[in-house]
């Protein structure tokens, strides 16, 4: 039980630091309304930079209870994050391109994610 509130731990962490391109988007359509300006644009700056720390702070904490490769490969999860909110936030379109890299992906963490634990038992 203890390792699935691990996991639950580093992809809420991972999922947190997939909104700095939420962020990102936001502070340069600011910048391209309103320019230097725009104290709407220092906002999402600040939110990019404040979720960045957060991050930041998270990954240490949650690293210490994985191996490093488990814990790499489960931060690409970060992409699925991603296309999630391009999606969900923005109104933009999956190709047929993007499912598959994002198959790929999750497939690539899932194996190596096996064969640590298979590995340990071993």
């Amino acid at each position: 039980m203890e390792k699935i509130k691990d996991y639950v731990f580093l992809h809420l962490s991972v999922m947190m630091f997939s909104f700095t391109s939420v962020f990102s988007k936001f502070a340069s359509k600011e910048l391209n309304t309103g320019g230097m300006k725009n104290p709407r644009l220092y906002l999402f700056l600040f939110l990019m930079f404040l979720v960045c720390f957060l991050y930041a702070f998270c990954w240490q904490k949650i690293i210490k209870k994985f191996d490093l490769n488990i814990g790499f490969a489960n931060r690409s999860v970060y992409l699925l994050w991603s296309q999630l909110w391009a999606v969900a936030i923005f109104g933009e379109h999956l190709t047929v391109r993007n499912i598959i890299g994002l198959m790929i992906v999750l497939a690539g963490v899932i194996i190596v994610s096996l064969s640590a634990e298979h590995a340990k038992e071993e």
